[in-house]
């Protein structure tokens, strides 16, 4: 292969203002997901996990429920009652103090939402504003930052657990939901020993007897395999901070169990199985704080963890772009610097790493990074994560982020699952990949079985091959899917060629019709969109040959898009940050591409100022 030659044209560039452009709900127009005939979105291989889910489901509800069964949690373990606490794990996670001294003041805020409660009332029988809101608020994500108040934030910190602990003695599906559950013993288990020491000692037994309920209930079903790892780790943190034989009888369980969560969780390249960079980088802080717990009984970290939290953090070296933030991949967003910074404090062959040291190329969990020393650019290269693992897949194959320096200029859609009511943003024209007739490859499972399964993500399957190669400075990467084989015959491919001595990426996208295809496609015209959806602040200033963008982000460096596309434009776009809405842009490649013959539509990205560049 050579590389794709440059293109050059020339003219003066002139903004396009869309100040008062009215941002849609979802980049593009409405989308379905094509569906295979013989495969509908609750196709067969739906049919035996809503079997399996409706017939367990509601057995453990009703058992939980029983009024018994509270006197199971409650029952002796190892041989007796909990009465102390045993160490003070450190939760690695750093947390801004504010959201601490705003609780203090009677203030909850949490996802976007604020509560108003004055001490001495309590937030456990009013109605919350959102279910995000209400998420953070039983899994205790405001205790952090109420801790670091000193021995006031601790005292108000044991009122609002005891609180909690009268009001939802009872298990019920949502307080005691196993995600919220394993958030809330994390934070209970880091905060636990110093609520003790400014506690009563009715109190001291009380709290250490609700972190024993359920820390206990964290070793039942039900679960799900997505969470399991999750799950254990903090069971097995709350079994480190349960002083005397009962920690240990439920840290022993926990970390027997863990060992076979941990091998399916956290593949052989360190990547999460659900293929979300976040996860892997919470699951790191998690089995860390788990690390320091055992550490602190002197007790040896079990060889699974060691093993796991290696290879979480060779993994995370390559996801954490030049900002210091992460990837932002399937149901992934980019966390913060701090929070990756601090998950990586551990890691002494990065910080031996000298800043000019080579930039780091190769794939973990189907994403592919290449690199110059400015632009960094990683590629969704791999289908979206299926059954019990796609609760938070986005259908985006073949997705680019690109770094320019430290600006990260193109991105995706930015969606996690705590933006449960933005579903759209899951789907392919969100992200930047290409799509034919503004549509999406796969959707968000919905209706009583998306209640059931929860969101995973349906539809035809998607095969994607890559090829990866070095050379003589300079990377070769080729991308290649056929999902959407099913409606138009065709495969795309998207073939990049890094310059690691200019800086400059060119690329190359062709629709070609599916190899072996027997069936007629009815479509003789397919159109097709390719979108660049660009970080919110990053400016975007159209050339007057339309053919060019020049882009800056928060730096000010400028960068080149050139095109060789029929139609080119800039519009307007949503991104997802921290759980809110913000404006951004996007650029838009849009055409037509024959479904019986060869379509190739070229683009490059360059330092603006180089030469051969529009002025």
């Amino acid at each position: 292969m050579s590389p794709l030659g440059p293109f050059a044209p020339r003219g003066q560039e002139t903004t396009l203002d869309v100040a008062s452009g009215q941002i849609p709900g979802l980049p593009g127009a409405p989308v379905r997901t094509p569906v295979r005939s013989g495969d509908t979105i609750a196709g067969p291989g739906l049919w035996p996990a809503i079997a399996g889910r409706l017939a367990t489901r509601q057995l453990w509800i009703e058992l939980y429920g029983l009024p018994g069964y509270g006197v199971t949690l409650g029952a002796p373990l190892g041989g007796g009652k909990v009465t102390a606490f045993a160490a003070t794990p450190r939760d690695f996670r750093p947390h801004d103090p504010a959201p601490g001294r705003n609780v203090l003041a009677g203030r909850f805020m949490l996802a976007g939402a604020s509560m108003e409660v004055e001490p001495p009332s309590d937030p456990w029988n009013r109605p919350s504003p959102s279910r995000p809101f209400a998420v953070e608020l039983h899994a205790f994500a405001w205790m952090p930052g109420l801790m670091a108040q000193g021995d006031r934030g601790a005292r108000e910190a044991l009122r609002l657990t005891l609180a909690w602990a009268d009001a939802f003695a009872r298990w019920s599906p949502f307080a005691w939901g196993p995600e919220i559950l394993a958030r809330r013993v994390i934070n209970l288990a880091c905060g636990a020993r110093r609520m003790g020491a400014v506690a009563t000692e009715a109190e001291r037994l009380k709290l250490a007897d609700s972190l024993a309920r359920q820390t206990r209930q964290l070793l039942r079903p039900p679960g799900g395999l997505a969470s399991r790892a999750e799950r254990l780790t903090a069971a097995a943190i709350g079994g480190c901070v349960l002083a005397g034989a009962p920690g240990q009888a439920l840290r022993r369980r926990a970390l027997s169990r863990l060992d076979g969560a941990l091998k399916t969780t956290v593949q052989a390249d360190g990547g999460h199985a659900s293929r979300s960079p976040e996860a892997g980088l919470e699951l790191l802080l998690d089995l860390l704080t788990l690390d320091d717990a055992l550490s602190q009984l002197s007790e040896p970290t079990p060889e699974s963890v060691s093993a796991a939290i290696v290879r979480l953090t060779q993994s995370l070296r390559l996801l954490t772009l030049p900002d210091g933030r992460l990837a932002s991949f399937q149901g992934g967003g980019p966390s913060t610097f701090e929070r990756v910074a601090a998950a990586r404090a551990h890691d002494d062959e990065a910080m031996a790493r000298s800043e000019d040291a080579p930039a780091a190329t190769g794939a973990v969990a189907g994403l592919t990074r290449i690199a110059s020393p400015l632009l960094t650019i990683i590629a969704d290269t791999a289908p979206p994560a299926r059954d019990a693992w796609g609760a938070a897949a986005c259908a985006q194959p073949l997705a680019l982020e690109i770094a320019c320096g430290k600006d990260r200029l193109v991105t995706g859609s930015g969606w996690t699952p705590t933006s449960t009511d933005r579903q759209a943003l899951r789907l392919t024209p969100a992200h930047s990949t290409l799509t034919l007739g503004e549509r999406s490859l796969n959707e968000p499972l919905g209706g009583w079985k998306g209640d059931l399964l929860g969101p995973r993500l349906v539809g035809p399957p998607i095969h994607v091959t890559i090829d990866l190669r070095d050379g003589d400075g300079a990377v070769w990467l080729e991308m290649e899917h056929d999902g959407w084989n099913e409606l138009f015959g065709l495969n795309h491919q998207r073939r990049l060629y890094l310059d690691q001595r200019l800086d400059e990426l060119r690329a190359e996208e062709k629709l070609f019709p599916t190899p072996g295809r027997k069936e007629m496609v009815r479509q003789i015209a397919a159109p097709y969109a390719i979108r660049f959806h660009l970080e919110p602040g990053v400016q975007a200033s159209l050339a007057r040959d339309r053919r060019s963008i020049l882009l800056r982000g928060a730096s000010g460096r400028g960068w080149w898009f050139r095109t060789d596309g029929p139609d080119v434009a800039i519009e307007p776009s949503v991104h997802i940050d921290a759980g809110l809405t913000r404006r951004s842009l996007q650029i838009v490649v849009r055409g037509s591409a024959r479904t019986d013959s060869e379509t190739k539509i070229r683009w490059k990205l360059s330092p603006a100022g180089a030469s051969g560049e529009p002025t």
